[in-house]
């Protein structure tokens, strides 16, 4: 089943080989990275939903990526090389230097979330899924910048962080909106 209306290969029902994988994009290619990555005959899904946008002259509608810098492709992990061979792909997300495999249900939710946007045309904004224990930078306001551990997260959609210097055995905890942290990535593409 292809979640965009391509069928590229056919698999069979019990194959738990394939799986799917989310790839990080160059800026604005989640389209062509899909388009591209069909035509190696991968099945893709990039959740799409209408937004707003002005333009010098006019508003209009567009269909825009609900994750952006980001498109998901099923395939079996001896194909990612292929995949991320891809032009537009910058890599693949990876745990401790791994690929790691997205559960078929998280697809199937993601795919469900992404109609009820469409049908209802409320498109929340996207959200850091930040955990305890993760490092992290402030992207915006008043602490834009500092890097920090997440030792808590707290409700309202914030996160309490612990910046500190190890060399003094000290720190200090401020808490910041999720939408204002990043999950701080290696340059391979591992979590810290």
């Amino acid at each position: 089943m292809a979640l965009n209306g391509k069928t590229s290969y056919k698999e069979s029902a019990g194959d738990d080989q394939h799986r799917w994988y989310a790839f990080h994009t160059r800026a604005r290619h989640e389209k062509r990275v899909d388009s591209r990555l069909q035509d190696r005959g991968f099945e893709v899904f990039l959740p799409l939903v209408p937004r707003e946008r002005q333009w010098h002259d006019r508003k209009k509608i567009v269909e825009w990526p609900l994750f952006p810098s980001y498109v998901f492709a099923r395939t079996v992990r001896e194909s990612l090389f292929r995949a991320l061979d891809t032009p537009g792909v910058a890599g693949v997300v990876r745990v401790a230097g791994r690929p790691v495999p997205v559960p078929d249900q998280d697809i199937e939710n993601v795919r469900l979330f992404t109609a009820a946007i469409v049908e209802t045309g409320q498109v929340p904004e996207p959200e850091p899924l930040v955990e305890k224990g993760q490092q992290v930078r402030v992207i915006s306001g008043p602490f834009d910048g500092v890097e920090g551990l997440v030792v808590e997260r707290r409700g309202r959609g914030r996160a309490l962080v612990q910046v500190g210097l190890k060399a003094i055995g000290q720190g200090l905890k401020v808490e910041v909106a999720n939408t204002a942290l990043r999950v701080i990535f290696a340059k391979n593409g591992r979590m810290e």
